[in-house]
């Protein structure tokens, strides 16, 4: 073999190597899941990455999980937990429908307790990973309607649903010992949210929906948002005094005689809602368009 003939090659195999190494990178399929562990309390977890903010509260008896992820993310998950603690999962609370916060239920055990809102339940049964006999296993075994609490003493958790607003099943998770929340995607932190109609999600019901979980919730200091940073109670409170400007100022401007387009380009909100990340204020106001227009309001 001529030495022209061994660079080649080498060169060749290099050249092989990297295309592997990229396309190793592009497949999600090769991708470490890598779920990171913020501790809040002595036994409640945020978890992170992966699709929607998960909790894993440790309780006397097993762990609490509060949303899976995406589908694939489950395990990466209980192989966290497991690094904070040998407790099994006992039971898992899913806040809403979406694939990024209930995908990875088929991950864990069937035997453990699948809880939501009703309404919940009800779009779950609509989805892919759950149509099948093995899916099914993954449903919520248990819903509520309104109100309900799980567990009791210092474990107690207490479910709220109070309306429509990111979808019509979005659960309020809380943690009464520990003064905390997690609110799911109901609260997406300073950012106009998504309005999933296709899930029974509503623009017009999101502010007083809001306003009727911070008048029937107290005790709460600590709010673990649905994808963002966790926050505070004030935080969750202006969340939903900007939802009432904002489906305000979108309300005006269609009723007034406005297009959806001219209503989105015309909306003003307040100098105090600066920060919110407002690229989704013209699809909103498509929803709320829709929605006024179907029901004559």
């Amino acid at each position: 073999m001529t030495r022209r003939t061994i660079v080649l090659s080498m060169v060749m195999s290099l050249g092989v190597a990297a295309i592997a190494a990229v396309g190793a990178q592009q497949d999600p399929t090769t991708h470490a899941r890598v779920v990171r562990v913020q501790k809040l309390k002595d036994n409640l977890y945020v978890l992170t990455g992966g699709g929607g903010n998960t909790v894993a509260f440790i309780t006397a008896n097993g762990v609490v999980v509060v949303d899976t992820k995406l589908a694939g993310w489950g395990q990466p998950i209980l192989d966290q937990i497991k690094t904070v603690t040998n407790k099994p999962v006992t039971m898992i609370i899913n806040t809403h429908t979406h694939g990024d916060h209930v995908g990875g239920n088929p991950e864990f055990p069937a035997t453990v307790d699948i809880v939501a809102q009703e309404n919940t339940k009800a779009n779950m049964e609509k989805m892919p990973p759950f149509l099948s006999d093995s899916g099914k296993q993954y449903l919520p075994k248990r819903t509520f309607k309104d109100k309900m609490s799980l567990l009791g003493g210092d474990d107690r958790i207490d479910l709220y649903y109070f309306g429509r607003g990111h979808t019509n099943g979005d659960a309020l998770v809380v943690f009464p010992a520990l003064r905390v929340m997690h609110s799911g995607d109901l609260f997406p932190g300073k950012q106009a949210p998504i309005m999933d109609t296709g899930n029974g999600g509503s623009g017009v019901d999101y502010p007083a929906t809001l306003a009727a979980a911070a008048k029937g919730i107290s005790g709460v200091d600590t709010v673990i948002p649905g994808h963002s940073d966790v926050t505070d109670w004030k935080a969750f409170v202006e969340f939903g005094q900007f939802m009432d400007t904002f489906v305000g100022a979108a309300r005006t401007a269609l009723t007034s005689g406005q297009g959806a387009d001219d209503a989105a380009a015309t909306i003003s909100l307040p100098p105090q809602y600066k920060d919110y990340d407002m690229s989704r204020l013209k699809a909103d106001v498509e929803v709320i368009a829709s929605e006024l227009k179907s029901s004559g309001r």
